[in-house]
């Protein structure tokens, strides 16, 4: 049976609450420094965390630091965004002598009534949202002040419940930070080995100096070639071929549906814009189109492609870059690449490695949106031996590849587990009994 927690204004739960919305104390350009403590702004919370990767890192020295806030960030509060989106959280697990930007709050609970992480999981619950942009103003851009936040209403069930809904809860985003840590330290290490093989020959260049290459074993030496030949481009390992993207695979253009064309849409196949191309996988989507979506505005990057950010404003920061886990569409934004004469990992890491060279020649294309030309983009350049060679070396990228895959799919599987529970859970429609079970562990 359900609990009928009681509410209380978030006022009576909250011993401060450091307010950032609508000042400017650090002036661009003078009270930033190159090194101290870290500003957090409001771009950096997103997707429930803190995302350092978010932002340009900035910095503050230590008076301007003590001025601007009261007390360091300590562990169990939360942050969450005033403005621009309203409502971004973030949960502090540790003390972090962190500088709070403009368009954040920071909200330290009351010990005594309210745990830091149950809050955090609370503010993100249907009811609390609600109340929460009820009270916020503006027409383009929602914001809420202060005021308005301290009199939204927050579930107050015993202390022992709030301590374990949030571990039930923590566990589970917990192994999902677990496995986005893991796949950046995967993706590093595939990034840093194709370079090694692929860039620098560093196994060839051993094999010619008459070392064994490091890091292998001898199966896997005896695909790599004992000297250099010389191309256009300088040396590279006999053998192999220089030659531009074009040759190794196949550039597909994407588009729109049209959005006056209900059967166009809401169907089962993603499709990708550059805005979701936010990792190596493009295996999540914002829209999805339906089968006759494809050659009515669109088309099916197959399986195993790599899709390229070609336009958009966001161009000039960053050549985003993602590889296909599942037949997707694509918008006009995009090229898809399809494998020919390429090894589909090979691939994705060869344009990995390849961004900042193709972000240094992305040009503009009116009102600061930037493009990659097809010209440009399939005339990039990689070095790779026939075919034959590329499998068994591709190996070694493919289960890394797979193993990132299958930790986000894992991660996606806890994220609908965590979501589906926590409504569940704040509104005491789980039996309590099956709550404290868990209280053990946090008590």
């Amino acid at each position: 049976m359900g609990a009928d927690w009681p509410t209380a204004p978030l006022d009576e739960l909250v011993d401060d609450i450091l307010d950032r919305r609508g000042v400017t104390p650090l002036k661009l350009g003078s009270d930033f420094v190159t090194a101290g403590h870290r500003v957090i702004s409001a771009k950096l919370i997103k997707g429930r965390r803190i995302d350092l990767s978010a932002d340009d890192p900035r910095f503050v020295d230590g008076p301007t630091y003590k001025k601007w806030m009261k007390t360091p960030l300590l562990e169990d509060d939360v942050i969450m965004t005033s403005e621009a989106p309203l409502g971004e959280l973030a949960y502090v697990a540790e003390r972090l002598e962190w500088c709070l930007g403009q368009r954040l709050f920071g909200i330290r609970s009351c010990k005594e009534r309210l745990h830091g992480r149950f809050l955090y999981y609370a503010l993100q619950s249907g009811p609390v949202t609600r109340d929460l942009h009820s009270r916020s103003t503006g027409t383009t851009v929602l914001g809420v002040r202060q005021t308005e936040l301290r009199r939204i209403q927050i579930p107050v069930p015993p202390l022992r419940a709030q301590r374990a809904i949030a571990h039930i809860l923590g566990t589970l985003d917990d192994k999902i930070d677990l496995n986005r840590r893991m796949n950046d330290t995967l993706e590093a290490m595939a990034r840093a080995l194709f370079k090694s093989w692929f860039v620098d020959f560093d196994p060839v260049r051993a094999k010619a100096e008459g070392r064994q290459p490091s890091g292998m074993d001898a199966e896997t030496a005896k695909l790599f070639p004992s000297e250099f030949v010389e191309s256009e481009l300088g040396e590279i390992p006999k053998g192999w071929t220089c030659s531009p993207l074009g040759d190794w695979a196949s550039a597909l253009s994407g588009g729109t549906p049209s959005n006056s064309n209900p059967s166009l849409w809401g169907g089962d196949l993603p499709w990708v814009s550059p805005k979701v191309m936010t990792s190596m996988h493009a295996d999540e989507a914002d829209d999805f189109v339906t089968a006759s979506a494809v050659g009515n505005g669109t088309r099916i990057a197959p399986l195993g492609s790599t899709l390229v950010m070609v336009r958009g404003m966001g161009l000039h920061q960053e050549v985003r870059v993602s590889q296909a886990r599942r037949e997707v569409t694509f918008n006009q934004d995009v090229k898809a690449l399809v494998p020919k004469a390429i090894e589909a990992s090979l691939l994705l890491f060869a344009l990995l490695n390849g961004q900042e060279e193709l972000l240094g020649r992305v040009e503009s294309s009116g009102h600061g949106t930037g493009k990659l030309p097809s010209e440009i983009l399939l005339g990039h350049r990689i070095t790779l031996p026939p075919i034959s060679r590329q499998k068994p070396l591709a190996q070694t990228f493919d289960a890394l590849n797979d193993r990132i895959g299958a930790a986000r799919q894992e991660a996606r599987t806890l994220a609908k587990t965590r979501d589906t529970l926590l409504p569940q859970l704040l509104s005491g429609e789980l039996d309590i009994s099956t709550i404290e079970c868990f209280a053990g562990a946090v008590a």
